[in-house]
């Protein structure tokens, strides 16, 4: 497995193959994800699995009704046996940093919503220490310029100087499938990442952050010999 692709194909066909029949099973946001969520559906096609599915944003939820998965609200859900979803950075300990699709909250629901999440993406996900993947934020529309200022004054308490940049694609805002915007904030190292996630919890107007510590139970990781198994 020399390309990327390759890697995460590999890899959603082996977080694929971890679902059992009758799961509910909690479908991560993102490119590797998405071919987890194509890899289920073929599943389903061939084995005839009967399995309920919660989404982590609409692009995934389209994508499985597309591949013929029986999609279920996370009301309707009750307790979710197996999460599967990307990350954008696993650090020590299985410490995630998540958001770049801008699906965190609903992502962080679900997860905590799980019985087992595992966590699957390629090797150059795996770091030393969190920080180098801008940090996502949610944050309430309103006033959000205000309490972007108040995301850097919590940084600086967690001993990072950061700018948090407002997300923008094609000059127009990025807004969330909830309605609200992400403000991504650059540490370049994140030294104690509960630290900071408490600072950020603290914030009226934060609706959700991508730090995802103490969440995972495992991870799959693709690399060019094969897909591997990283625990905490």
């Amino acid at each position: 497995m020399t390309t990327a692709d390759e890697q995460k194909r590999a890899v959603g066909e082996a977080a694929a193959a971890l679902v059992e029949d009758g799961m509910t099973v909690g479908l991560g946001t993102g490119s590797t994800a998405a071919q987890m969520v194509r890899a289920l559906g073929m599943r389903v096609k061939t084995e005839r699995l009967r399995l309920r599915c919660v989404a982590t944003s609409d692009a995934t939820a389209a994508l499985g009704v597309g591949v013929g998965l029986d999609l279920v609200e996370l009301d309707a859900a009750g307790r979710i046996d197996l999460t599967l979803d990307g990350a954008d950075e696993i650090g020590p300990d299985l410490a995630l940093l998540k958001g770049g699709g801008a699906a965190l909250l609903r992502e962080k629901l679900v997860w905590e919503a799980s019985r087992r999440c595992i966590v699957i993406s390629d090797a150059s996900k795996v770091v030393g220490r969190l920080g180098r993947f801008p940090l996502p934020v949610e944050v309430v529309a309103f006033g959000h310029a205000s309490t972007a200022t108040r995301l850097a004054a919590a940084a600086r308490e967690a001993g990072i100087t950061a700018e948090p940049r407002l997300r923008a694609h094609q000059g127009a805002t990025v807004s969330t499938d909830g309605g609200n915007v992400i403000y991504d904030v650059s540490c370049g190292v994140i030294p104690e990442p509960a630290r900071l996630a408490a600072a950020l919890d603290h914030i009226t107007g934060v609706v959700e952050h991508g730090l995802f510590l103490k969440l995972a139970d495992g991870a799959l990781i693709a690399g060019p010999e094969g897909v591997r198994w990283l625990h905490g």
